[in-house]
Formats: structure tokens, C-alpha cells, sequence
């Protein structure tokens, strides 16, 4: 990768079974039109499962063991955070013949070689004493319990600086949240993703996992309240974000979908045209 960054950014979904396409969780993605002008490396389209439902959709690079974005459906959410759920992995990327629901991790920590070369493990971040796990679909963004449990597998987080999760991060997540439940009238969609630098995390000699260069974070609510306060009116349908993932200098800057998609086609130094949303999410036409 050098110093060029690479957007890691690409939304497929696949059922319960990793594929390359989206098919069958493309409910996930508004219009079911999963975002155009992303690439990476050893791609894995994943379709979220747990306790036998689907629960949103994961683009994963099992190459450097790093989720470039999760899409997922937002519906009002009182924020609270599961404090009980174990972390999971997904099965379905050790093995095809593997099951298709997220797993919880071994507590012992005793993993196998399969798993290990699939995705990231606890293990990876016991040294990466900087970084948290920093989940795209959070739990503050999910209403119903089981759906927060399954934003605890390993495939939905990326490494993140702590100060930068716990402080501008969480802020974020937060606004957003609260942004949503009091003016849209719908469900809105969301997805979160990543570019990434040349930066890696290690465990002995082996690098690891790819660290990401940004954060970043984009919805769609195509039906909304057109008389929302001035101050908010001008972010819906849509609006989005970016942040440096930096010990330092890492304040989220919100921006228009249209200024994230050329941040991030910036970022990638790829002629293709990043597309997020289907026609940039459309506001639903209401009738008296």
C-alpha cells in the first residue's frame, strides 16, 4: 500500500454466507444498491447473522483482517450499550461449511490456525495498547436487544485510537442518534467505513491488522420532518462525516454526502466515482 491510501470502502451483502454479492441482506442498503467506486483487497461480502436473522451487512478484507464498512438500518434507539455480550467471530469465513450465525469467541483465547488467518481475534488487540475496538454499526444505533448483540463480533470493528473513540467519536454517534430519532420518520440508512494507510498493528512478527487513516459515516433518511429547525433542516435527507483516526487532530467534520464522496474518491486516488447512496438518497415525496 506505500503512502497511498486506500478507501476500503464497499458494501456488499451476502446471506448468511459470505459471496460476492449482497443479495440477500441488500435490504441493508437503500434502494437494496449497495455503494459504487470501493475497492480493496481480498473482499468478503457478509451478511450479519445472529440468532438465525439477519442483522445488517459487513464488506470485510480478509486480507488485512479489517471491516471497510458495515450498513446497517437505523430505527429510534435510546443509546443505551450492551454491557454483557461476549465478542463473536464469523464462522462462515473460516469455513463455507460453517454456520452461518456469529460465534462467540474461545475465552481461553485458544483460537485455530483457520480462524486466525480468516479474521481478527482478541488477541490482536491485547499489545495495541493505543487503539480500541471501534465497532461501524454500533449498539447506541440499535433498538432491539439481539441487534445490539450483534454488533459484538469482531468483523464489524476496526482498530481506533481510544481518545478518539471514547471522546469526538462517541460525541458523534451520539448527535447523530439523537438527530434521527427526533426528525425522521422512517427508517434511515447508514453506512460507516474507513480508508487506510499503510499502517499496521502486529502480534509477534506477523502484521495484523490494517489501521484506518479515517473514519467515516454517511446516512439516508428518505422520509423526514420538512419542518425541523433551521439548524437541521439542511441535513436530510442526508448528511455525512469524516475523522482523522489520530491520537491528535481527530474532530469529526461533518459534511454534505456529495463532499464525503470526493474526500473519499480523493483518498483512494482512483479515477471511479464513489457513490454511497442510490441518486444520493432520495427524499420521499409526501402528498396532503
Amino acid at each position: 500500500m506505500g503512502q497511498r491510501l486506500l478507501l476500503l470502502t464497499g458494501l456488499c451483502l451476502a446471506s448468511g454466507t459470505v459471496s460476492n454479492s449482497f443479495k440477500e441482506c441488500s435490504q441493508f442498503f437503500y434502494m437494496h444498491t449497495e455503494p459504487t467506486g470501493i475497492g480493496g483487497g481480498n473482499l468478503k461480502r457478509i451478511c450479519q447473522r445472529y440468532g438465525d436473522k439477519l442483522r445488517y451487512a459487513t464488506l470485510y478484507d480478509s486480507s488485512h483482517r479489517l471491516a471497510l464498512y458495515s450498513a446497517y438500518t437505523f430505527k429510534k434507539s435510546d443509546g443505551q450499550r450492551r454491557m454483557d455480550t461476549p465478542w463473536m467471530y464469523e464462522p462462515q469465513l473460516v469455513s463455507a461449511d460453517e454456520s452461518e450465525n456469529m460465534r462467540e469467541l474461545p475465552s481461553s483465547g485458544d483460537t485455530n490456525q483457520l480462524l486466525e488467518e480468516s479474521q481478527a481475534v482478541l488477541a490482536d488487540y491485547v499489545d495495541a495498547v493505543e487503539f480500541e475496538r471501534g465497532p461501524l454499526n454500533p449498539d447506541q444505533h440499535q433498538a432491539d436487544n439481539q441487534d445490539k448483540a450483534a454488533t459484538y463480533t469482531l468483523t464489524n470493528v476496526v482498530p481506533q485510537i481510544t481518545d478518539f473513540l471514547e471522546g469526538p467519536w462517541t460525541t458523534y454517534i451520539d448527535t447523530v442518534r439523537r438527530r434521527l430519532n427526533n426528525f425522521c420518520r422512517g427508517a434511515a440508512y447508514v453506512v460507516t467505513g474507513v480508508t487506510v494507510s499503510g499502517e499496521t498493528i502486529r502480534r509477534g512478527r506477523e502484521d495484523r491488522m490494517a489501521v484506518p487513516k479515517h473514519l467515516w459515516s454517511a446516512y439516508c433518511c428518505p422520509r423526514f420532518d420538512r419542518n425541523s429547525p433551521y439548524d437541521v433542516r439542511y441535513m436530510f435527507p442526508t448528511y455525512a462525516a469524516y475523522a482523522l483516526n489520530e491520537i491528535v487532530g481527530h474532530s469529526v467534520t461533518e459534511v454534505p454526502l456529495k463532499a464525503l464522496e470526493t474526500f473519499l474518491k480523493n483518498q483512494t486516488g482512483m479515477d471511479k466515482i464513489v457513490s454511497i447512496f442510490f441518486k444520493d438518497c432520495l427524499p420521499e415525496i409526501t402528498h396532503q
